[in-house]
């Protein structure tokens, strides 16, 4: 496995301006340009695409070079149904598992969540990236006591294929609409009551609410 110098700022603004929306799906990312914009060398550049793969955010393409992934709703669909499936079953398993510490961790990203601004100071029709990676966190924490690593893993990976589509459907009608914070906090009540049949419905309905706007704003064709 070859080892990534990869400058963590650079890594960071270009995963920043894809999750922002610069480009559109599809678009072609090319080194040399981003290197001029981003000030840096194209070795770092391509560095930086590489993780990004790793992360779907981008898509490398034999011959072709490194491309803003096209959404595409079918696959969308079933990332969704295998995330519910996946996260569910560790969840199930971490409300069974869990401690008092994994509660505490619990309620700690939960507050974060809710404190952290959701929308873009910057572009209100965006959501922030503060509470994206507060969102992220949340997430992470309520299976984090499930015991299986790979699970989580599993779990992490599918999150990040869906990163895009979240944003992407963020200026949408229907997603401003939506009261996200209750369906967090609903699904933490019903984790510090150990009733894990509820727990896992309220997130499955939390992930399939996400992909209704998706699949109705025809982001994905």
């Amino acid at each position: 496995m070859t080892t990534l110098t990869t400058d963590a700022p650079v890594f960071e603004r270009i995963r920043r301006a894809i999750l922002e929306g610069d480009w559109a799906p599809g678009h072609r990312l090319a080194p040399a340009a981003l290197s001029e914009r981003f000030d840096t060398s194209t070795t770092v550049v391509r560095e930086a695409l590489t993780r990004l793969v790793g992360e779907n955010l981008v898509a490398a393409r034999t011959n072709r070079g490194f491309f803003i992934p096209e959404l595409d709703l079918q696959e969308f669909r079933d990332v969704t149904e295998l995330r519910c499936v996946t996260e569910s079953l560790a969840l199930r398993l971490a409300i069974e598992r869990g401690d008092l510490q994994w509660e505490t961790s619990l309620i700690a990203a939960h507050h974060r969540l809710t404190r952290t601004p959701r929308r873009s100071s910057e572009d209100p029709s965006r959501i922030s990236e503060e509470w994206s990676d507060a969102h992220r966190a949340f997430h992470q924490t309520l299976i984090s006591a499930c015991g299986c690593e790979p699970m989580i893993r599993v779990a992490n990976n599918l999150s990040l294929s869906t990163d895009l589509y979240r944003r992407w459907s963020a200026p949408v009608a229907a997603a401003g609409k939506r009261d996200v914070e209750k369906e967090h906090r609903e699904i933490l009540d019903a984790v510090l009551k150990r009733d894990a049949d509820r727990a896992c419905a309220l997130l499955r309905h939390h992930f399939e609410e996400t992909a209704r706007i998706v699949v109705k704003s025809g982001l994905a064709g």
